[in-house]
């Protein structure tokens, strides 16, 4: 892969009233197609077992989503509507514009934000794995054990089949937080050795949880890093949690996601070259996520 780029312009680009006001509406368009129906769902006691995922794990709130920030280079001309919208301790007016000030920033939220940055890296530089072909989900189902949405989508194989394809593949999960739902009897399959306090070193490029948490990162380091890589990092969360629950065991049909069977050859075809495509998405994103981050520690 390309190297991952390191800098933001150096000079602040200022937007008018009329850009940012339009940029904003933009953004809220953009996530309320996902917002939107999350508030329906919940006004009546509903919820989707692909799509909600993203609201519930990573916990930020879909008014936090929709609120648009600036890139980190750019500013706003001052105005009453910007003065208004964009307030201390994150922004402050001088020179006839609003823009971040770094002072701000408080001392936890900037060793957050290094300890990110330094995560980031480190996954970067770390060569990419394709060999899991999503079995993480079957491991969390194996031998019966907590099966997590059978009250919303029954399983789409009986579980003696589910078990014995467990057995007869190498279980290869990178990502703690998918490892600890494993159930018990699937732990010891796993080819890779996952304890909580080595998780970081385990973590790399090519798995679609690490590249998921691109989105917990970018909301963690906001509203430093701007709403629209934060948008971005949702859109292909969003697009990971899909192939996530579309090679699982469930039968999620009746929520419109059609199942991709990696029990079969051809299936886990599939499945790798959609996590390949969508690794290279994020390869991009966490490059504009370390220049966005490092940008706003150096300020």
């Amino acid at each position: 892969m390309s190297a991952m780029p390191t800098v933001l312009p150096s000079s602040a680009v200022v937007l008018s009233t009329a850009d940012w006001q339009a940029r904003a509406a933009a953004h809220l368009a953009r996530v309320q197609v996902y917002t939107g129906p999350r508030r329906e769902r919940r006004a009546r006691g509903a919820s989707h077992p692909v799509h909600d995922f993203l609201f519930q794990y990573y916990r930020y709130s879909a008014a936090k989503l929709e609120a648009w920030h600036p890139d980190p280079h750019e500013a706003m001309a001052d105005s009453a509507e910007a003065r208004e919208r964009f307030t201390a301790p994150v922004y402050r007016v001088g020179d006839g514009t609003l823009h971040r000030a770094p002072a701000g920033m408080s001392a936890g939220t900037r060793a957050t934000m290094a300890e990110v940055l330094a995560l980031l890296r480190a996954i970067h530089d770390r060569p990419a794995q394709f060999g899991c072909y999503g079995l993480h989900e079957w491991a969390m189902v194996y031998g019966g054990h907590e099966i997590r949405h059978a009250g919303v989508a029954p399983l789409r194989l009986p579980q003696p089949e589910i078990d014995a394809f467990v057995e007869s593949r190498p279980v290869a999960c990178s990502h703690f937080d998918a490892f600890r739902f494993f159930a018990p009897a699937a732990k010891p399959l796993n080819r890779l050795p996952l304890a909580w306090d080595t998780r970081a070193d385990a973590e790399q490029p090519g798995c679609i949880h690490a590249n998921m948490d691109l989105y917990r990162w970018a909301y963690t380091c906001m509203p430093w890093v701007g709403s629209d890589l934060l948008a971005d990092c949702f859109a292909l969360a969003m697009a990971l949690r899909v192939l996530d629950m579309q090679a699982g065991p469930y039968d999620l049909r009746g929520f419109g996601v059609e199942p991709l069977c990696i029990e079969t050859a051809a299936g886990r075809d599939e499945y790798q070259r959609r996590q390949r495509a969508l690794s290279a998405q994020a390869h991009q994103l966490r490059g504009r996520l370390v220049a966005a981050i490092a940008h706003a520690l150096a300020t």
